[in-house]
């Protein structure tokens, strides 16, 4: 096994491989460290140029099409045998001279995940830093996960957190979140960030409205994924209890002699009552698909750091239970 695996998804950025390969090399001297690069659907001559200038740190992964980058992430993350992992964007923003003080910083104190932070951010300040410091904003409010730049790719894990991360869709932009979902200890550091020299962008203003319905699955996984129903169970309470009160009182007008067939107040009613019982109803079937899914396939509730034998603590392994 490696020390090191630095994950590089990559779509079309043939001109920066050789000097990100240079300066992986220059940074990395010293470390036993593999590079693994998945080229995501590239429609240039990005594979070319990584197999020209692969050593035998190198693993080139191609996927048949482009998936996305967490689902190129993913794989990079499955086939990697470091015990840290990093991911680095591929466009030469990021610099991996940042990399062995995050990975000092993570084996000297016990963290799990150490992300950066892009102090100097080089990115147009109206349609990339002002969007993304509101996201960051609201996504710190509505997760309680304190981070101050979830858009920078440059993070370095403990093996067993970015490999139970469960990346899907959309959702690289949430990995602290994701790795918080497992009991992690997140730090955070500056880190240096550069002007893209090469190639294009893949990321336009569009992706804010995938970053807000994102949120929303996450704000679920963090605080309703194990209690479904107290999330739905108490809406739904809510609204059948006031669909309830008002049709009490709409019923009380009547037995007093008022015509109610016309008066909003009686649709408002009803929608509300019919509303609280589905949303009850799927607070009830969401609870039996979360005990179907733990159950099922022998998952724990939760997750263990270290099992301490005597004075000495041991890591975990995935067949020790408790």
């Amino acid at each position: 096994m490696r020390e090191l695996s630095v994950v590089i998804t990559v779509m079309n950025e043939e001109d920066n491989i050789k000097p990100l390969q240079d300066a992986l090399k220059a940074a990395l001297a010293g470390i036993d460290y593999e590079v693994i690069y998945v080229d995501d659907g590239s429609t240039d001559k990005t594979r070319s140029a990584i197999l020209s200038h692969a050593d035998d740190r190198t693993v080139l992964v191609e996927l048949r099409k482009n998936y996305g980058q967490s689902t190129a992430m993913t794989a990079g993350i499955d086939h990697s045998k470091g015990a840290y992992i990093a991911l680095i964007d591929g466009d030469l923003q990021n610099d991996p001279t940042d990399i062995p003080f995050m990975l000092e910083l993570l084996k000297k104190e016990d963290w799990d995940v150490v992300a950066g932070n892009r102090k100097n951010r080089k990115d147009g300040m109206f349609l990339r830093k002002i969007p993304s410091k509101i996201a960051n904003a609201m996504i710190r409010r509505m997760t309680g996960v304190y981070i101050k730049d979830y858009g920078c790719t440059l993070k370095i894990f403990k093996r067993e957190i970015a490999e139970d991360l469960g990346l899907y869709g959309e959702l690289h932009r949430f990995i602290p979140v994701l790795a918080k979902l497992q009991g992690a200890r997140i730090t955070q550091v500056d880190v240096k960030h550069h002007a893209r020299q090469f190639g294009k962008s893949k990321y336009g203003i569009n992706r804010t409205f995938k970053v807000m319905s994102d949120l929303i699955l996450m704000v679920f996984f963090r605080k309703y994924i194990q209690k479904p129903m107290h999330l739905f169970g108490t809406i739904g309470f809510i609204s059948f209890g006031i669909g309830i009160l008002i049709n009490i009182y709409l019923l009380v007008l009547k037995i007093m002699g008022e015509n109610i067939g016309g008066k909003p107040l009686l649709i408002l009613g009803l929608i509300l009552l019919l509303g609280g019982i589905q949303l009850i109803t799927i607070g009830i079937l969401a609870e039996i698909n979360v005990r179907t899914y733990f159950e099922s396939q022998d998952k724990k509730t939760y997750t263990v750091r270290k099992v301490h034998l005597g004075k000495e603590p041991v890591r975990p392994s995935l067949e020790i239970t408790v």
